[in-house]
This record gives C-alpha cells, sequence and structure tokens, in this order.
C-alpha cells in the first residue's frame, strides 16, 4: 500500500491553557499534527523551525504580540493565518489582515467552527495553479503596467516586484481571469475561500482593500480592481494580452 500523506501541520499559539488545549484536542481529532505555543516568541521560534502549514494565532499574546508575530512570519512563511481577538471592534480585525492574517475568529468560539476554517484553508484551491491548467488561458496575464504571472504566482508593476499574500494573489488571479465581470463578494469566497465557508463576508473588502494598496490603486479613479455598486468587484474593463 502506498504510504500515507502526512498530515498537515497546525501551529496554535495561544496563551490561555485551557482553550490551546481544547484547541488541540479538536484539531488533532481531525487528523491535524498540531504543536501549541504560549507565547509570542516562542510561537515565532516554533514557525520557523516547524513550517507549519496553518497558525492559529491569538492576538493579544505575552511577550510579542499577534499583529507582531503575523509580521514576523510573513518574511519567511506563507502559510496560512487565522487569528483569534477576544475584541470584535474592526481595527484589530483591519489591523491584523493588513499583515498577512487569511481569516478571523472571535472568542468566544466553538472549537468545531475554528476546525472548520482551518480546513477550509487546507483544501482551498490554489487559484494560480488551477488557472495555469487551462489551455485557453494565458499563463502571464497583462493589465497597463500590470504583468501576473499565474503559474509563478508573482506580480510586477511598472516592472518592480509586488509582494501579495496567498489570499491576495488568488483575489487577483480569480478577478483577473474573468475581465470585466463583476464578482460578488459570496463568489469570491466560493473561488478563492470555499463554498463551504461561512462568515462575515466584509473580509473581502479587507483584503481587497490591501490589495489595491499594495497596486497602488485609488478606489476613487481605479485602474485595476473597480468596485461595482450593491455586488461587488471586477477587473478593470480590458482584457489581458
Amino acid at each position: 500500500m502506498p504510504p500515507h500523506p502526512p498530515a498537515a501541520r497546525v501551529l496554535v499559539v495561544e496563551d490561555e491553557a485551557p482553550l490551546a488545549d481544547l484547541v488541540r484536542t479538536y484539531l488533532e481529532h481531525a487528523g491535524l499534527s498540531v504543536r501549541v505555543s504560549t507565547t509570542g516568541p516562542d510561537g515565532l521560534a516554533a514557525a520557523r523551525e516547524w513550517a507549519p502549514d496553518v497558525i492559529v494565532l491569538d492576538l493579544g499574546l505575552p511577550g510579542l504580540d499577534g499583529i507582531e508575530v503575523c509580521r514576523a512570519v510573513r518574511t519567511f512563511s506563507d502559510c496560512y493565518v487565522v487569528m483569534l481577538t477576544a475584541r470584535s471592534d474592526e481595527v484589530d480585525t483591519l489591523v491584523g489582515l493588513s499583515v498577512g492574517a487569511d481569516d478571523y475568529v472571535t472568542k468566544p468560539f466553538r472549537p468545531r467552527e475554528l476546525v472548520a476554517r482551518v480546513q477550509t484553508l487546507l483544501r482551498r484551491p490554489r487559484q494560480g495553479e488551477r488557472e495555469a491548467t487551462s489551455a485557453d488561458d494565458p499563463p502571464v496575464r497583462v493589465f497597463g503596467d500590470l504583468r501576473i504571472d499565474i503559474a509563478g504566482r508573482e506580480v510586477q508593476l511598472d516592472g518592480s516586484s509586488v509582494e501579495l499574500t496567498r489570499t491576495e494573489f488568488d483575489l487577483l488571479a480569480t478577478l483577473s481571469s474573468r475581465p470585466g465581470l463583476a464578482w460578488s463578494r459570496r463568489r469570491l469566497i466560493d473561488e478563492v475561500w470555499d463554498a463551504s465557508w461561512v462568515g462575515d463576508e466584509h473580509l473581502v473588502d479587507v483584503h481587497i482593500a490591501h490589495l489595491r494598496r499594495k497596486l497602488r490603486d485609488d478606489p476613487a479613479s481605479p485602474r485595476f480592481v473597480t468596485t461595482v455598486r450593491g455586488v461587488g468587484y471586477r477587473m478593470g474593463k480590458g482584457q489581458p494580452r
């Protein structure tokens, strides 16, 4: 019999020991390999050493908060990051996503909900990989000064590289796959996250805002990503060449 593929790795960085143990139990029951760290510095060290596929990262950590840990992780890893926050105000959410988090869960939460979010990220189709398999789709899409290499998962603007998170790239790949098409937030979630994802669709707006910032795209006069009032977003009006 062929060997079983290794279990996906999930690093839980949470300073509340009972909650960390509960989350570990549920994740392991789902067949995932789990490590737990209880401080920001320890979590960052574990991320470097263990190379997890997903990090479940509490916002309020001792030693180094979740924002700083996430920012540091993004300098050496493109693993998925799910932020945990006890504060439901929008500022924390926006700041968390701005440093590269892919999703967030607000405390208190049901462990099964968190497991479902992690599993959704792990089985999420890589938009770039899927699009690159289409014979009708050009391997590189060009919109003016913007160059999107789907197979290489690289983006250049005015000849300079643009560093995008996995989620930002997948959103850009999705939008650019059908230029001029208006994508609803729900359809973008279905394509980029998964049809089973359940949560606040405002998540799409936050990621789009950061994507626009990195593309130097003014929402008031966009060159690339246009808001379709009452619907969602579309990628310009031109065709890739």
